[in-house]
């Protein structure tokens, strides 16, 4: 049939470029040139276009629907499409040498591919091409750096969330107990009053018990007393009380014990006021005790809490301005509050901070990102037990911080690529090799530096930084 003809196939191919802004101001014989060794490919829905793995070999022009690209194996991972008019695959000049994903058409697809081996005529009889596709892959690259480095700092943010709500839950679930508790043990205390003030009481009497009460509740805080001496002390006093009659003797000898009350002062208490007021005595004082170990508990909880709020508003500099005078020390200490979580199952964190460390001019969040990847990632290369080893030090008018950990080290062989962009020995779907790029990329929009020394058992990371940034400082990116 007439369409089928040579001549009416690359009419029409030559017509379909000269809509693509790459191609639209070629002249005739360019583009009947690039018609004549374009081949055509033909996608319904769901079809595969190239796979993982494959070689990449073709310059593809999508003339109608879209494609789209996923990394194999990684299907929460970022997609990379390309619709009606863009140019993709290989480039002139690229490093691609095979596709890390698999693209599928999503719409019934017509496109065009150009073989690499017709790359040097054609950058010959068309040099201009060669400047347009190049600014292509640069948008390429400038694109899929974007969207990998958004993942990345929303695969940290999904960490130190689910890190943060992990720590805010203990103290919170903790305050929520102790304030159940501390309901019921108010209810006691209000009974027990009563109670108490049925009992016909001398002032003498009644001055001796909050005498009692008082000097119990000066040790609601003791030190930790030896667990054997402990128990001892609470078996005297529930034999004590058991042989007074003194009921719930279970309850209250554990909360007199911890306070370090001892038979003698309960003889002399029972003396004052006798047997028929002893029960009601104690648990009154027992109640009041324990109220008192629960406010603590509620203070200490929500001083947690307050901490670990503080820490989030340091480690994100909330409501400061961006570029400051940066302790250096207090964005560490929060760095390791928000990775507190991290470090429970075995890290040490061995100090050695520089006392006269001055403050730093810098953009403390993004310094914070930088701690933040280093601990990180020598938490995950100890299996999350070891030395976590952090020193900063002075000189002249720079400062070094070093983070380094006792895990197995880096193999030589890979050393000098582990700043590369997406490079990463993790496994897929838990790193996208950007956290070491990424701080080395603030440390040099801070004119600094961050290099490793690493062998087996001794990994350190050293970040240089000056004390003051150039007037000429660029602004947050």
């Amino acid at each position: 049939m007439a369409e089928n003809a040579p001549g009416d196939r690359i009419a029409a191919l030559v017509n379909d470029l000269l809509k693509i802004a790459v191609f639209s101001d070629l002249t005739a014989d360019q583009l009947a040139w690039l018609a004549g060794r374009f081949e055509e490919v033909r996608l319904a829905p769901g079809e595969i276009f190239v796979r993982s793995g494959d070689p990449a070999v073709w310059l593809a022009v999508i003339l109608e629907g879209e494609i789209r690209l996923q990394r194999e194996g990684d299907p929460d991972g970022p997609i990379f499409s390309a619709a009606a008019g863009q140019v993709t695959g290989y480039l002139p000049y690229s490093r691609l040498t095979h596709f890390a994903g698999t693209g599928r058409a999503v719409l019934p697809t017509r496109l065009v591919r150009l073989h690499k081996d017709n790359f040097p005529e054609m950058l010959q009889r068309i040099p201009e091409m060669g400047q347009r596709l190049v600014a292509i892959m640069a948008d390429r690259i400038r694109e899929t750096t974007r969207i990998e480095t958004q993942r990345d700092k929303l695969m940290a943010l999904g960490k130190l969330s689910a890190g943060l709500a992990h720590e805010l839950n203990n103290p919170a679930a903790a305050a929520q107990r102790a304030t159940a508790s501390l309901r019921e043990a108010l209810e006691t205390v209000r009974d027990a009053s009563i109670r108490l003030a049925r009992h016909a009481l001398s002032s003498e009497q009644r001055e001796f018990i909050l005498r009692f009460e008082r000097e119990a509740q000066q040790y609601t805080a003791p030190t930790p007393a030896d667990p054997l001496a402990q128990s001892d002390r609470e078996e005297r006093i529930t034999t004590w009380l058991e042989g007074r009659q003194v009921p719930d003797s279970w309850k209250l000898a554990p909360v007199l014990a911890d306070v370090g009350v001892e038979v003698p002062k309960l003889e002399d208490l029972a003396a004052e006021v006798g047997d028929k007021v002893l029960s009601d005595a104690l648990i009154r004082i027992a109640s009041l005790l324990t109220i008192g170990r629960l406010i603590g508990e509620i203070e200490n909880s929500t001083k947690r809490i307050s901490d670990l709020v503080r820490a989030i508003k340091e480690y994100s500099y909330m409501d400061q301005a961006p570029l400051q005078e940066v302790d250096i020390h207090h964005g560490i200490e929060s760095t390791l509050t928000i990775l507190g979580h991290r470090m429970k199952q075995g890290v040490t964190v061995i100090k050695d901070y520089d006392p006269n460390l001055p403050r730093v001019c810098a953009y403390g969040g993004e310094l914070n990102q930088i701690w933040t990847n280093l601990i990180d990632n020598a938490i995950d290369a100890m299996n999350g037990k070891g030395e976590l080893r952090i020193r900063s030090k002075l000189n002249l008018d720079r400062i070094m911080v070093e983070i380094g950990d006792n895990g197995p080290g880096i193999p030589p062989e890979i050393q000098a690529r582990i700043f590369d962009p997406f490079f990463t020995t993790k496994g897929v779907g838990q790193g996208t090799g950007l956290g070491l790029d990424t701080a080395c990329r603030i440390a040099r929009k801070h004119h600094g530096d961050i290099r490793v020394v690493s062998k087996p058992g001794d990994t350190r990371f050293q970040v240089d930084l000056p004390i003051k940034q150039p007037k000429t400082q660029s602004s947050p990116e």
